[in-house]
């Protein structure tokens, strides 16, 4: 037997696999893990070049995979003026003021994570308001949904939509009694303009806004350019513990980038990334998504699944909801897709083998979603499809067994819910019923009716940190009795995080436990998690984030 190249010893190891339950080392060679055991065997298999990792009690599992992120426009926003916990219009304007001037060519000064409720609590802010918070360049900043822009007069007069414009269907300019833009700016090509004047010229999220590459096709300097801040945001994620990483947004330029950087040994994590099919999208285009799946199919960089949305967001008021918003007579939100194209779609998608991803968050778009899976299995004959919904925040509660029924995936991000203790915990019930409540975030009535339940950040629009999200799913807030507890437990979670991203991904066999033969994919924490109080979960960082059976991240 080859020599290892590394082991990890004095580790209390979660490895997600009855054969080697109780096991505190393991060796791994080449990009396999070779040997699971005890400290004494796992040393007696090692030769004087191998390398010795003392886990020093901490948790030894398998790396993180974060199914639900979105690669290129968060390792981008790494770099972005962040708003997060900016209130007010004087301290918004005392935020933008020095990171504008130490970006004088920007042309313009964009932002993140802008709360809707940064400048008022019951209105969203006004261009004229933005004006004033930025005075001398162009401005905008992202919500933290990434569902919403606003933008100040100047922005949008560069981005040529001051005076209006078109849009697909679910997305839509907000125009003033005066005729021209008010500065919100709801969904993907209502501010796509805006995005082509940042620092990569929006071709970060081109596969999120147009499901298409940028155009025009980037030069050789901006894929050097595209390729360096991918690597930075792979760094950054590799620095949680992350192994693997499921793309929401895609297209064949991002692909080729991550191909590029696997050749040139710059890739340090397992990227997965799909077909984008929008709601105007004729269902021809599906032949894109079979040779994506054909080409792109190697260990490090993949595809073989196509990503939807049939709805927008609940404090945006475009997730689609079975009745109006409170406050509203005819405000049901927007539906992306129609019902009889997304059905064909799915239908569709289904019939070539491939998986379906769904963005579904108000009530009304979930039951959508789940009419158009049961048509396809009602069509093409049950599988195991492993077909996704995304998000699933606000439920009816009848159809919580749906999921389950039809063999689908719940695809959650606990940080997501307002008792996530990351957002603002009025933020959402203040655009849903108070019968709402009982079908809103419920991870664990998913779980008792024997739905897999999948793990994940969507990154940008909450951080990829690990173990913040972790301590939203085990540790939330109380929001009182109306709100059913959705608490997780610690194992629970960390197998939704690992394991069951690695089924889900249909790799159950190669990824995703601490095994012989299994990629050597493996993550070493500070602490055993398992001795932590749940609050203080995110005391635990990552040591060694290993990849391929490479070293991806040592901590300092």
């Amino acid at each position: 037997m080859p020599v290892p190249d590394l082991i990890i010893v004095n580790g209390a190891l979660i490895s997600f696999d009855a054969t080697t339950t109780g096991a505190t080392a393991l060796a791994i060679t080449g990009g396999t893990i070779s040997h699971v055991g005890n400290d004494d065997a796992i040393r007696g298999v090692a030769g004087p070049e191998t390398r010795e990792i003392d886990a020093a009690g901490g948790t030894v599992l398998p790396g993180f995979i974060d199914s639900h992120v979105h690669l290129f426009g968060g390792s981008v926003e790494l770099s972005c003026l962040d708003l997060n916990g900016v209130q007010g219009l004087e301290p918004l304007k005392s935020a933008i003021a020095p990171y504008a001037a130490a970006n004088p060519n920007d042309a313009l000064v964009f932002a993140v994570q802008a709360d809707y409720a940064i400048l008022h609590d019951d209105k969203t802010p006004t261009r004229q308001e933005l004006d004033i918070a930025c005075a001398d360049r162009p401005f905008a900043m992202f919500a933290p949904d990434h569902h919403t822009v606003w933008a100040n007069t100047a922005a949008l007069d560069l981005a040529g939509i001051l005076h209006g414009g078109e849009t697909d269907a679910g997305s839509v300019i907000v125009m003033g009694e005066d005729g021209m833009a008010t500065g919100e700016l709801r969904e993907f090509s209502a501010f796509g303009p805006i995005l082509k004047l940042t620092r990569h010229a929006g071709r970060d999220l081109a596969g999120l806004v147009g499901g298409t590459d940028p155009e025009p096709a980037p030069t050789p300097e901006e894929r050097a350019k595209d390729k360096a801040v991918l690597a930075k945001g792979i760094a950054h994620c590799a620095a949680q513990g992350i192994t693997g990483l499921h793309c929401m947004d895609g297209n064949f330029y991002q692909l080729e980038l991550l191909s590029e950087m696997e050749a040139e040994g710059t890739l340090n994590c397992r990227v997965s990334v799909p077909f984008h099919l929008k709601s105007h999208d004729p269902l021809s285009r599906l032949s894109e998504a079979a040779e994506m799946s054909k080409t792109y199919k190697g260990d490090m960089v993949s595809s073989g699944y196509v990503k939807m949305f049939i709805d927008g967001v609940i404090e945006g008021r475009t997730a689609l909801m079975l009745q109006p918003y409170p406050g509203t007579d005819d405000n049901y939100g927007d539906p992306v897709f129609e019902a009889d194209h997304f059905n064909k779609a799915c239908t569709a998608i289904d019939a070539m083998g491939l998986q379906i991803v769904v963005h579904a968050i108000g009530d009304g778009g979930i039951r959508r979603t789940l009419d158009g899976l049961e048509q396809a299995r009602n069509i093409n004959g049950a599988r195991d499809s492993r077909h996704r919904i995304e998000h699933l925040e606000c439920m009816h509660p009848d159809d919580i067994p749906r999921i389950a029924a039809l063999g689908a995936v719940a695809s959650i991000q606990p940080g997501h819910a307002p008792f996530g203790g990351i957002f603002q915990p009025e933020g959402v019930p203040k655009f849903i019923h108070d019968h709402q409540i009982a079908g809103s975030y419920p991870w664990q009535q998913i779980r008792a009716t024997g739905a897999p339940v999948i793990f994940s950040t969507d990154w940008p629009v909450i951080g990829v940190e690990v173990m913040t999200n972790i301590k939203a799913a085990i540790a939330p807030l109380d929001m009182g009795p109306e709100w059913t507890d959705q608490t997780q437990t610690l194992m629970d979670t960390l197998y939704s995080y690992t394991a069951g991203n690695a089924w889900v991904e249909f790799n159950e066999d190669r990824k995703g436990k601490l095994a012989p033969g299994m990629m050597a994919d493996v993550v070493v924490m500070s602490y055993d998690l398992t001795t932590l109080a749940p609050e203080r979960i995110t005391d635990a960082t990552a040591r060694y984030t290993i990849c391929d059976g490479r070293i991806a991240f040592q901590a300092a």
